[in-house]
């Protein structure tokens, strides 16, 4: 396709999208496919093409608020038309293997949300799904582009930390201390564990162990502890109370190949908290830590600073000129982007290496490696014992 620009014909490639699921991550992929071309300069433009729900007035809602073109209610059609070249899919875990796979025999490209499945096996079903079929992959592990992060691993990469001793994360919660809150159902299917897989391992750490691998490398083996604190709640599509097959809250030590120690905690029943993601990272030469509640600072502690200066700062994050990541596609210097900006970034990021044949990470198959560690982390909670993460090939 050609778009006339200031007198000049410049090249684009448009990439039609189908997106499956109309929950809380179809709207921020929605917003990330909008608009991504309006602040990144980049070979292919997303179409919103057809947006795909089983429940067809939501569907046609979704469409009408976010300008997708048609409508589908059977995910099989979707894959079977000709004009869909990209497959974004952010349904309940239970349903990411069937579908990734069936879009990968169709010729799709795919971007899952995360975690890549419930346990690893599924996950395994889906790597060798996507590298038989040959297509482009991604698994969105959003934070991993919140600028402040992305700047912590380029502070790791350029060796400012020194040898890593500790990492310590938790994402705390607390919305379903309630013993009224039912489970499963189009809302509540991450309290369904046939659903879910599992429940804070694979919601929340996820998210965790994903940028601690990124920064930090691999996780060789876990010991965990995990809590289930109401254990039964009416299911919302039989009615009948049921036994809670998932995790409310987990805290697990580990030890990473580069040596360094770490400990992570999660709960949706710390009272106060909503969203409280945070890291903190010890390095010989120098720390960091990150707040989800205050994402665009990076704290930093350096040693080498003169002592009497010496002590933590807080980096805001919005500079432009190549130092701070992604800024300079926004505003300007000092004006604070947020949550919803993470999607476009690693839309544009995916973008960029389909254009230069570079994958963007994380790939399905580097996504198996967070799938292991969440299994080695449930298994160590089973029995009581340190477990080896498995090695993703």
């Amino acid at each position: 396709m050609f778009l006339q620009t200031g007198g000049s014909m410049s090249r684009m490639k448009t990439l039609n999208v189908g997106l499956i699921g109309c929950g809380f991550m179809g709207r921020a992929h929605s917003n990330a496919h909008r608009k991504v071309w309006n602040f990144f300069d980049l070979e292919y433009r997303p179409v919103l093409k057809a947006i795909c729900d089983s429940n067809e007035e939501r569907a046609k809602a979704h469409a009408a608020r976010w300008g997708f073109e048609s409508v589908e209610t059977d995910y099989r059609k979707l894959l079977a038309r000709d004009d869909i070249d990209m497959i974004d899919l952010c349904l309940p875990n239970n349903m990411h293997a069937e579908v990734a796979i069936a879009a990968a025999k169709a010729g799709k490209m795919i971007l899952c949300e995360k975690p890549l499945a419930r346990n690893g096996k599924e996950a395994e079903g889906m790597v060798k799904a996507v590298e038989k079929a040959g297509v482009p992959n991604f698994v969105s592990f959003n934070y991993r582009r919140i600028p402040a992060v992305s700047l912590a691993k380029k502070l790791i990469d350029e060796g400012r930390l020194g040898k890593i001793f500790h990492y310590r994360a938790k994402f705390l919660q607390d919305w379903t201390i309630s013993k009224d809150v039912p489970q499963g159902g189009d809302s509540l299917w991450r309290l369904d564990v046939k659903a879910a897989g599992s429940g804070v391992t694979g919601d929340l750490l996820a998210h965790c162990i994903d940028t601690a691998l990124w920064l930090n490398g691999r996780i060789e083996s876990v010991t965990a502890m995990t809590e289930t604190f109401v254990k039964e709640r009416k299911h919302q599509l039989t009615g009948k109370m049921q036994k809670v097959g998932i995790d409310d809250a987990c805290a697990f030590l580990c030890r990473f190949a580069n040596g360094s120690l770490a400990t992570f905690e999660s709960t949706r029943y710390a009272r106060g908290h909503k969203a409280l993601y945070t890291f903190e990272i010890n390095g010989e030469k120098a720390s960091i830590a990150w707040d989800l509640h205050d994402l665009h600072r990076l704290a930093y502690f350096d040693h080498g600073d003169e002592g009497k200066v010496r002590g933590w700062r807080s980096i805001h994050v919005t500079d432009h000129g190549g130092d701070h990541p992604y800024m300079d596609k926004w505003w300007v210097p000092g004006l604070n982007i947020g949550f919803e900006h993470s999607f476009v970034h690693q839309l544009a990021d995916f973008l960029t290496g389909l254009a230069k044949g570079k994958p963007a990470s994380p790939t399905f198959a580097e996504a198996l490696e967070t799938q292991y560690v969440c299994d080695a982390v449930l298994q160590s909670a089973k029995t009581a014992k340190w477990e080896k993460v498995k090695k993703a090939k």
